[in-house]
C-alpha cells in the first residue's frame, strides 16, 4: 500500500482496536491490514500498537503518530473537496448558530439564499455560548473576543451600545443632559438569559458620582422586544447602534448621553479547521460583505 494508504490503515484500527474490523471497514483482509502496520513499524522504526491474543493498544508512540496521521489525511480530503469544489455552483447544507438579532441578520441571510439557491440553510437563532466543534456546527457569529484557538476567525463588524426614547417621551419627561437625570425615567433593560443578570448601561461617571436608579418597567431576554417598546414611546432603551440606525435617522428614536456612553463591540464569524468547503467560503464572504457595509459603529 502506498503512504496515505497505510496511513489510512493505521488510523482505521486506531479507531477500531481491531485488525478484522478495520479491514472490513476497507474492504481488505486482517491480513493485509496487519502487515501494512509491520511494514509502517519497521520503516519508522517504532511500535504503534501493543497486541496480545485478546487486544490491540496504541502505544504512547502510536498515540502520538494518530493525531498528526488524522490531521494529513484531513488536509488531504480537504484539498480534493476543493478540487472538486472549483468552478462548480457552492452547494449542500450549512449548519450555522448566530445571535438573536434575527433584524440585523434575515435580510442578509434572504440576499445569500437568493445568491446561492443550492445551498441549504439550517440556522439556531440562539445567545448562548455554544461549542462549534462538539455541536458540529459549520460556522457560528458571536460578539466579542474569540479565544477558542481551535478556531478560525473572521471580523464582522463593529457596533455600539446607545440610549434612545422617541421625541414624544422626551417631550414629556424630559431630556437627559448627564447619566444622573436618569432617576426616575423609564428604562427599558435587557437580562442575559444564560445568567439572569441585567445587562449594565455602560455608562461613564464622574469620579465619586452615584450610579443612576434606573426604574425598569421592562425586563425583557431580546433586544428586539425592546425595541418594538421604545419605539412605542414606553421609556428608555440601551439598544446595539445597527438597530436604531435607521430610526434615528427618520427621527422616531433620539439619542441621548452619546458623551457618557463607553462602549464598543464586535461581531466576528468562527469555524473550524484551517480548510473550508465552497459553500462555507461563500457564506463567510457575503456575511462579511453585507452586514456592515458602511454600518454603525464602523
Amino acid at each position: 500500500m502506498d503512504s496515505l494508504g497505510s496511513l489510512s490503515v493505521f488510523v482505521q484500527v486506531a479507531q477500531t482496536l481491531s485488525f478484522t474490523a478495520a479491514g472490513r471497514m476497507l474492504g481488505v483482509s486482517s491480513s493485509a491490514v496487519g502487515k501494512s502496520i509491520a511494514r509502517m513499524e519497521e520503516r519508522l522504526g517504532v511500535r504503534l500498537f501493543h497486541r496480545s491474543t485478546r487486544s490491540i493498544t496504541l502505544t504512547s508512540e502510536g498515540s502520538l503518530f494518530l493525531e498528526r496521521s488524522r490531521r494529513i489525511l484531513a488536509e488531504v480530503e480537504a484539498a480534493e473537496q476543493e478540487l472538486t469544489d472549483a468552478g462548480a455552483m457552492p452547494r449542500g447544507k450549512l449548519r450555522i448558530s448566530v445571535p438573536q438579532v434575527r433584524g440585523l441578520l434575515m435580510p442578509v441571510l434572504s440576499d445569500f439564499m437568493r445568491a446561492y439557491p443550492e445551498i441549504e440553510l439550517d440556522v439556531d437563532f440562539s445567545d448562548r455560548m455554544v461549542d462549534v466543534i462538539e455541536e458540529g456546527f459549520d460556522a457560528v457569529i458571536r460578539t466579542g473576543k474569540p479565544e477558542d484557538s481551535r478556531l478560525m476567525a473572521r471580523h464582522l463588524g463593529h457596533y455600539q451600545l446607545v440610549l434612545v426614547a422617541t421625541p414624544g417621551y422626551f417631550a414629556q419627561h424630559g431630556t437627559p443632559q448627564q447619566p444622573q437625570d436618569l432617576n426616575g425615567h423609564a428604562c427599558l433593560r435587557h437580562k442575559f438569559c444564560a445568567t439572569g443578570k441585567l445587562e449594565p448601561w455602560p455608562l461613564r461617571l464622574a469620579p465619586g458620582a452615584a450610579e443612576p436608579l434606573l426604574r425598569t418597567p421592562l425586563v425583557s431576554t431580546t433586544i428586539e422586544s425592546l425595541n418594538h417598546v421604545v419605539l412605542e414611546g414606553l421609556g428608555i432603551a440601551c439598544l446595539p447602534d445597527y438597530m436604531v440606525h435607521q430610526a434615528v435617522g427618520e427621527r422616531r428614536l433620539q439619542r441621548v448621553l452619546d458623551d457618557y456612553l463607553e462602549h464598543r463591540g464586535s461581531f466576528w464569524m468562527l469555524w473550524p479547521g484551517r480548510h473550508t468547503s465552497a459553500r462555507l467560503r461563500v457564506f463567510i464572504d457575503h456575511m462579511c460583505a453585507g452586514l456592515f457595509p458602511a454600518g454603525p459603529g464602523a
